[in-house]
Order: C-alpha cells, then structure tokens, then sequence
C-alpha cells in the first residue's frame, strides 16, 4: 500500500510509513487543540524534503523512506487571507519551517465566491471594484469552484481544505450537497492518489451533520484538549477516531491516544502515547 507521510514522525513510525494514498481525512478539532498546527507542521515538513530530499531521515524517519511525497500540496481557503495564515506560521514555527511554507505552498483564496450575496464589502475580500460595493452577484456555486479546484489539482497532491466550518456555517450553502460532494470525494480520491485534508471545529454543528461527515470520509483524527481538570497543565491529545488501514497498527501496539505538543521549533509533535486500559 502507498503511504504518504503526515509529517508527525512519531506518528508515522507507528502507522508505518503514513496514511494510505487517496484518502480523505477529516481532522475534527477543538479550539486550539492541534487541527491547525497539525497541518501547517506538515505542509512544512513535507516541503522541507521536497527540497532536500537528502534529510529525509533527518525530518520524517527511517519509517517513511519507502512513503510517497505529494508533488504538491495545496492550501485553499474561504474565508482566510493567505497574509494572515502565514503571518501565523511565521509567529509560531521557527524559521525554516516558514520558510518552506512561503515559497512552496500553493494558496488558492475562494473567498470572493464564498462572501457572494451577504453584507460583506467586496474590499474586504481583496475584490477592489468599485461598482460593486458588495460582494459580486454571479450565481456560480461556491461548492461548484471546489469541485472544479479538485478535478484540476488534486490528483497525486496534497489539499487542505481550511475548513469545512466555513462551508457549515454559512446560510447561503447547501449542506446536503455538501455531503454528496463528499461522498464523491471520497470515491475519486482513490483516482488521484493524494491525500485530502478536512478541517473541521468542534462543536459549531449538530452532531447529526457531524456523524454524517464522519460517515462520509476515509478516515477521522480528533484533536482535543485534556478535561483533567486537577492539573494547571493543558494537554492536547490526538485519537484516531475512523481510519480501516491504520487503526490496526494502534491496536496491534495496545495505543489508546497521544499525547502531544506544539512547539516553535517543531510544530505539531506526538510526545508519548497511552495504552490502553
């Protein structure tokens, strides 16, 4: 089977090399408890050994030696500016980690077509036309330039779609479709040979649209903050909540989640593990 790394090298070491080539990958996260770090660390690190495939040792394992390298990966967004994302990679990793980030990460910024039809000023989403005060009327679909993006750049790529919490929560999208696209997402996934990355927060939808999300990816790893509150201590952890193909090394190993952490100079790190009880 084709892996493709995460980046996370504890993590790979345990999953054998990565995640399966052509999946689709829901990263279900609490508020500050790793979702986004655990995609900037890996587009970093990712990118790092595209460009000096001689560390890859150094940067992904031993494990991940015989693991496939997506030709690119993509960064796309709805309603984030690409300054903003990289300004905070900038103020969070160290420098080289930016550095792979700002000159080989490929953004593509939808917020124009996301911001159609409501009250936000067309300025504000970069469109700086001045016979249009509001965003602009065209009646194309945003879920239609998605699926368009996809056909055009996924194949043996790397996407990150930042995030599924924009297409949920905003009135003029329907959710049904979304969740077909998905679905149809998941099956040609397997075609393209890359890896998709889903962002998604926690608790912003019903947990019947959640579940339907869940039901309609290849895998799922949650991210969540520690709820022991005894301690002065926040700790993140990481579980694999769905995944067919990884979940057996986990249990094969008795893991029950890890442990991790966020630092400048490594980003998203796995510190340890927890056995199961």
């Amino acid at each position: 089977m084709k892996k493709i790394p995460t980046g996370v090298s504890a993590f790979d070491s345990i999953i054998k090399g990565g995640l399966p080539a052509g999946s689709v990958v829901l990263l279900l996260s609490e508020i500050g408890a790793g979702g986004q770090e655990f995609v900037y660390t890996s587009s970093a690190r990712l990118l790092m050994v595209k460009e000096d495939p001689s560390d890859l040792h150094i940067i992904l394992g031993d494990e991940c030696k015989q693991s496939i390298l997506p030709e690119r990966i993509h960064y796309l967004t709805f309603s984030r500016a690409k300054e903003d994302i990289l300004e905070e990679v900038k103020t969070s990793f160290n420098q080289d980690y930016y550095d792979a980030v700002v000159e080989c990460l490929d953004f593509t910024d939808l917020s124009i077509p996301y911001f159609k039809h409501t009250m936000v000023p067309s300025s504000w989403t970069g469109n700086n036309n001045p016979s249009h005060i509001f965003s602009n009327n065209s009646n194309r679909d945003i879920l239609e330039d998605l699926v368009e993006f996809l056909e055009e750049n996924a194949e043996d790529n790397m996407i990150i779609i930042d995030s599924l919490t924009d297409l949920l929560t905003n009135s003029t999208i329907d959710k049904e479709k979304l969740i077909t696209i998905l679905k149809g997402m998941r099956r040609a996934s397997k075609r393209w040979g890359g890896v998709v990355y889903l962002l998604l927060s926690k608790g912003i939808i019903d947990k019947s649209m959640e579940y339907l999300i869940i039901d309609s990816v290849d895998g799922v790893i949650d991210f969540e903050w520690s709820k022991n509150f005894s301690t002065s201590v926040r700790r993140r952890y990481m579980t694999i909540k769905k995944f067919m193909s990884v979940l057996p090394h986990l249990k094969r190993e008795k893991i029950a989640r890890f442990n991790a952490e966020v630092t400048d100079y490594s980003g998203y790190t796995v510190a340890s593990y927890e056995k199961i009880r």
